[in-house]
């Protein structure tokens, strides 16, 4: 297995720190909570409100309150902040993650929170904006790009995408083509962009501070 073919491998839940034993006294009466976990203890990386449940319930109560924001990200060049994006996208309820272009993403980076994450796929750019389109959801690139609206003055929408580059070279020329606005993230150092999965967080605590409730 190359280097590449394994990063595509999640994370192992007994690869994580963290965690639960066993339950201690009389198991719950609820369909939510997984025999085997109660049994043998929860290493997953969940909040303590979902220890000991099944996936699929913690998928269905996140499926209650999913926030009305979805992510995208080129990947072109199997990026290594895929998974730290979808990760971020976990911590924040995105509705969904979009990843455009190759179809394997690295997984390890999201540290097995994509099990918990809607992640859809779109061939290129043009099948993202128009599957944003039919839903009236705008499409809203993250670079900095001369011309670009700054980030900390633009009222992001309740409902749309944010989309963003690969490491190095940012949004690609046909994503810009693609999107109704681009937005930079102020910077005042040497360096001419930060880190794609960090932008990727400003960006979606930005739609945190303005609409989560």
């Amino acid at each position: 297995m190359s280097a590449v073919d394994a990063a595509d491998e999640p994370v192992a839940d007994d690869e994580l720190p963290h965690g639960v034993g066993p339950w201690e006294g009389p198991w719950p009466d609820d369909p939510r909570y997984d025999p085997e976990l109660l049994e043998h203890g929860d290493r997953r990386n969940v909040v303590d409100e979902y220890r000991y449940w099944r996936r699929e319930a913690i998928v269905a109560d996140l499926d209650k309150r999913r926030h009305t924001f979805h992510v995208a990200i080129e990947n072109w060049q199997h990026d290594f902040n895929i998974g730290s994006v979808v990760r971020t996208a976990n911590a924040f309820l995105a509705a969904e993650v979009h990843i455009v272009g190759r179809r394997r993403w690295n997984r390890r980076g999201a540290m097995v929170t994509d099990r918990y994450q809607h992640i859809r796929h779109h061939t290129d750019l043009a099948a993202l904006a128009a599957w944003a389109h039919e839903r009236d959801l705008p499409v809203i690139g993250i670079d900095n790009l001369p011309g670009a609206v700054p980030l900390e003055t633009f009222d992001l929408p309740v409902a749309g995408v944010l989309l963003f580059g690969q490491e190095g070279p940012g949004l690609s020329g046909e994503a810009r083509e693609h999107v109704d606005v681009c937005l930079s993230i102020a910077q005042f150092g040497s360096t001419r962009s930060i880190n794609a999965g960090a932008a990727a967080a400003i960006a979606m605590h930005a739609w945190i501070r303005q609409h989560a409730t």
